[in-house]
């Protein structure tokens, strides 16, 4: 079965959490990383999402690094409650 895998880097301005890394990680640039794999046997090719991870500081070195699979859905959520402090304290600032 045919693999692909894709990378984006998601930036958080404020601290943040996800369900599957159990702690607080600091703001910042993370690398989020997608496989899926091929669904043979269509005439057009589909892919399926097998895994979700994101890389994150380890808790055991400052200079090394965790990828950490996670839920895709909880990495919208966590995109989107930082997009949504980071407009509230824009907000306040103005008023």
């Amino acid at each position: 079965m045919s693999t692909r895998t894709s990378r984006r880097t998601v930036i958080f301005r404020k601290p943040f959490s996800l369900e599957g890394v159990g702690r607080s990680l600091p703001a910042g640039a993370y690398e989020a990383v997608t496989d899926e794999e091929l669904i043979e046997g269509l005439s057009f090719p589909v892919y399926r999402r097998v895994a979700t991870m994101i890389l994150v500081p380890a808790l055991s070195s400052r200079s090394s690094i965790e990828m950490v699979t996670i839920d895709p859905a909880d990495l919208s959520a966590a995109i989107e409650r930082d997009a949504s402090a980071v407009e509230a304290d824009a907000g306040s600032a103005k008023g």
